[in-house]
């Protein structure tokens, strides 16, 4: 009875129990424009399962809001984040008895620093007030400084510089009447101080302005004016456009400046009265522009030279940047470890590695920068080098009948040619009767079939380009099965093996090093499954752990109902044991069974499993221990065959005067009576007393106590007395 009350209560426990629900992730910072999904999971059996936004809605799958439900888990996906996503997020689950539990999730947004459409060059006319457009957005709002480039050095603005350089509450640069001298590079530069953020963009600046020549006012009205360049005068054309103007003043506009512009112009005004000249320089800037920069291809361990030639007015300074770290090199600089110079001057730069490394090889680029502009190209650094051989495995192991690859890996530029050797012998491409060989990118594979002992030994595999020739031997050997299993081991980790072989005469050398590494903590795989009937309305499983993942199996979770039923029972399983007992069942019913195993890392997929329990038995043994295990039911036979011993051995002694309890009834009287009996033995000698029960004519005994009594003395005579009873 009490057994059965302890089972009830365990039902009535699993129904009560409270659903334990969780979101993969608490808080997020998320930033716009950028997609994320979170996962619901409910442990329990749920009705319902469903989503709140901040606003304390329910959630609707939509474009940008989708939603996945199963039955013990909910998806949620955001699509293109936007500011007003930010907030407050719960996931509902509901049992059958309308009880709710709830996670909840905190989604912080932020805008990554974005500069908007900001063009370079901006153009801007001489002597007006110029607004440099920097438009950039950022959460929390950024804070925006302003430098000038000027070659390899840079400048920020400061309050010092307003009072021709201002910036506006926009972030955008204003500079109160612009000239030539204005030109350049400035740089915005934004920060958000709250997440370390920080980016920039650099504009280019431009002033146009008309080359104005004042050549003469003159007093009289009229007169005529040419230009006069390298003692020849300029003629109108496409090029060169004179324009007279009222008061004696004219101007000269040159199309499409180019250097050749560069110079002394003439102006030279004549009349009645006679003629005079002005002479103007005209000085032309050119923006910077990279000549010469060409691909390089340098020999590992060699030195490399890199040249970068550029043109322009003022004559540009010349970096380097290394795509592969983003380190960056001017003119005088060494690297820490002294491989990489640059010099230059007069526009070129040469950048020479010394002891060329594969780890040099990538993109370099080349920037040209003066004060009114930049140019920027970019070459690539290739390296030859002899074969390298990739692999440490150089012992491979088969048996008479067995194939086996043989893997040579090698890596080399430019492509090595690799050949395979036998004893001295090249191994065809073609191959032989027993050995075949595969040739990819890189690897070259040799099949072998061992037919005899001779094809068990070195092969050699050499690899050749135009830098050099490489070899690696390998060794076939005949394989013994032996096999190590190695516990306990750290996930995640990389270990590194050796193996020596110990016989009658000692340790021998060991193995190469190998590698291997072990899996990362991961999810349980499924537990395998085998079931038995148990005792009355029980059924016991088995359950057998399989890969735990990298960390101990903390519970299993046993889910159960019959095939015609919808609700699940749930019954927690600790990890520590291998059996789960399914009780009280259903006579004649099919059981349909989900076991899933759980680590700290999250669940293993689910194991399915069912079972028929048959028809109820008709018997009075059944009913009685029904519920009990079989312990309990061995140790009640005990006790029961026990109570039929000490009955049959109480009727023995009060029937037959033997068995276990006359025994020992007759050792202790006998040792009360011993010192009281001496006197009469002597008096009466050695008799002896047998009470001997009547028999009836059939030859049964008697169930009476009447006895007769039969007296033997020391002379041999005999006498017979009847029992006072029958008197």
């Amino acid at each position: 009875i009490l057994t059965k009350l302890f089972y009830l209560y365990l039902i009535l426990l699993c129904s009560l129990t409270v659903l334990q629900v969780s979101i993969s992730l608490n808080k997020v910072e998320l930033s716009v424009g950028e997609s994320k999904f979170f996962k619901c999971t409910v442990i329990g059996e749920p009705v319902n399962l469903e989503w709140f936004n901040p606003q304390g809605e329910r959630i609707v799958s939509s474009q940008r809001v989708a939603l996945h439900t199963g039955e013990d888990s909910s998806r949620l996906t955001i699509y293109n984040a936007e500011v007003e996503d930010a907030g407050i997020y719960r996931c509902q689950a509901t049992d059958t008895q309308g009880q709710t539990q709830e996670a909840t999730m905190v989604l912080e947004m932020y805008q990554k620093l974005t500069f908007r459409g900001v063009r370079s060059p901006q153009e801007f006319r001489h002597d007006e007030a110029a607004e440099v457009v920097c438009d950039v957005i950022a959460s929390p709002a950024p804070a925006v400084s302003w430098f000038y480039q000027k070659g390899f050095k840079s400048m920020e603005i400061t309050e010092e510089h307003y009072s021709r350089f201002q910036v506006l509450p926009n972030n955008n640069l204003q500079i109160h009447k612009v000239t030539k001298a204005d030109e350049g590079v400035y740089r915005c530069e934004a920060r958000v101080e709250a997440r370390g953020e920080i980016d920039f963009v650099d504009i280019e600046v431009v002033v146009n302005a008309y080359m104005l020549c004042v050549l003469y006012e003159l007093i009289i009205s009229t007169c005529t004016v040419s230009v006069h360049r390298k003692g020849q005068q300029l003629e109108r054309s496409e090029k060169y456009v004179l324009n007279t103007m009222e008061a004696g003043r004219c101007t000269l506009t040159i199309h499409n400046i180019i250097q050749g512009d560069w110079g002394d112009y003439t102006c030279r005004a004549t009349n009645k009265a006679g003629a005079e000249e002005r002479e103007l320089f005209l000085k032309v800037f050119v923006q910077p522009h990279i000549i010469q920069l060409r691909n390089v291809t340098a020999v590992e361990g060699s030195a490399a030279m890199i040249s970068c030639v550029a043109e322009g007015e003022p004559l540009p300074e010349i970096s380097w940047r290394r795509a592969s770290d983003g380190q960056s090199f001017a003119d005088g600089d060494k690297s820490q470890d002294g491989r990489v110079d640059v010099r230059g001057r007069h526009g070129k730069s040469m950048l020479t590695i010394s002891g060329v490394k594969l780890t040099d090889l990538g993109r370099f680029d080349c920037e040209a920068l003066s004060r009114i502009g930049g140019h920027q190209k970019s070459m690539f650094l290739d390296i030859e080098y002899m074969p390298k051989f990739q692999t440490n495995q150089t012992i491979f192991y088969s048996w008479e009948g067995n194939p086996v690859n043989i893997s040579c890996d090698v890596k080399s530029n430019p492509p090595a040619t690799v050949l395979w050797r036998r004893e001295r012998l090249t191994i065809s491409v073609e191959g032989t009767a027993n050995t075949r060989i595969h040739t990819t990118d890189g690897k070259s594979l040799l099949e072998v079939t061992p037919v005899s002992d001779r094809d068990f030994g070195r092969y050699n595999c050499t690899a050749r380009n135009n830098i050099g020739v490489k070899y690696q031997e390998f060794i076939l050997a005949q394989a013994g099965k032996s096999i190590v299993l190695l516990t306990g081991l750290e996930p995640n980790t990389t270990y590194e093996v050796r193996v020596a072989a110990v016989n009658g005469k000692g340790q021998g050398e060991f193995s190469h090093t190998e590698s291997f590494q072990t899996l990362p903590i991961r999810e349980p795989s499924p537990p395998a499954v085998h079931g038995q009937r148990g005792m009355g309305k029980a059924y016991r499983l088995g359950l057998v752990k399989q890969d735990d993942g990298g960390m101990p199996i903390v519970e299993y979770i046993v889910k159960y109902k019959t095939d015609k039923e919808e609700q699940w029972m749930t019954k927690l399983v600790s990890g520590q044991h291998d059996f789960a007992l399914l009780q009280p069942l259903q006579w004649n019913t099919r059981y349909e069974v989900e076991i899933t195993a759980r680590n700290v890392k999250g669940l293993s997929e689910p194991t399915f499993y069912q079972f028929f329990m048959p028809q109820k038995p008709d018997i009075i043994a059944d009913s009685l221990f029904s519920g009990l295990g079989l312990g309990p039911v061995v140790g009640l036979g005990l006790v029961g065959f026990l109570l039929v011993l000490v009955v049959v051995d109480v009727s023995c002694y009060f029937l037959r005067q033997c068995g276990l309890l006359m025994y020992i009834t007759r050792k202790l009287c006998s040792k009360k009576t011993a010192t009281s009996g001496k006197s009469k033995e002597m008096e009466e000698g050695k008799a002896a007393y047998l009470k001997l029960p009547l028999k009836e004519e059939n030859g049964k005994e008697t169930l009476k106590p009447d006895m007769i009594e039969i007296k033997v003395h020391s002379d041999n005579s005999i006498h017979t007395k009847q029992d006072d009873s029958k008197a």
